[in-house]
């Protein structure tokens, strides 16, 4: 099998993509109880590590972290389509992609003193997709590492972030840091030639495994 190399139209570092209107969106997500995000981030699918207690409400999600293309909706999608559709649209007009697919979509709340600890993301399903932060509630204090170097992403603004080389969080406010999060793709881009044969060793695999009863 072949290198599994990243789609060439990622950033590497970080990509400015302009103001964009969230005030509706962060009304709503400035309503929701502890409650919800407590009931949310117990229910999440993306339980790594190195996200440590940041919280996340799941609006979308891969249905397997090997391949983008298929992803499925969440229960709070349907509450809260309306008000992320509009946003998605806006943040990343500048591809002028004509079909694009966002395969991953959720809110991350860091507490104060919260830190995401340098890491990369290895999943395949990461590889391929554009991966952007919107800032709606932040402060000079919470830092986006790429390497070594800490960038603080504005309010309002989307910013591709280099998702395979080393990044980290940290939060040295006095007040939560909240990021829309997702994942954005050219629908008519090409298919990386590593794809394939990954999907067919992985369904290879789970053959195996499912005759053995294992």
């Amino acid at each position: 099998m072949s290198i599994l190399s990243a789609n060439p139209r990622k950033t590497k570092s970080l990509r400015e993509l302009g103001a964009v209107d969230v005030n509706a969106l962060r009304e709503a997500v400035s309503a929701l109880p502890e409650s919800v995000w407590d009931e949310e981030n117990a229910a999440k699918p993306n339980k790594f590590e190195a996200l440590d207690s940041t919280r996340h409400i799941v609006f979308r999600f891969v249905d397997s972290t090997k391949d983008w293309r298929a992803s499925h909706d969440r229960p709070r999608w349907a509450e809260f389509k309306h008000l992320l559709e509009p946003v998605l649209a806006q943040a990343t007009a500048d591809y002028g992609y004509a079909r694009g697919a966002f395969p991953r979509v959720m809110l991350a709340r860091m507490k104060p003193g919260g830190v995401i600890q340098t890491h990369i993301d290895a999943n395949p399903a990461a590889k391929w997709p554009h991966k952007i932060h919107i800032p709606l509630q932040t402060s000079p204090g919470a830092v986006f590492f790429v390497g070594e170097t800490g960038h603080h992403l504005p309010l309002d603004h989307a910013v591709e972030v280099n998702n395979l080389g080393p990044h980290g969080v940290r939060n040295d406010s006095d007040t939560d840091r909240i990021h829309l999060i997702f994942e954005y793709y050219d629908l008519d881009q090409p298919e990386p030639s590593w794809l394939a044969p990954l999907l067919a060793v992985d369904a290879d695999l789970r053959a195996k495994a499912a005759s053995s009863g294992g």
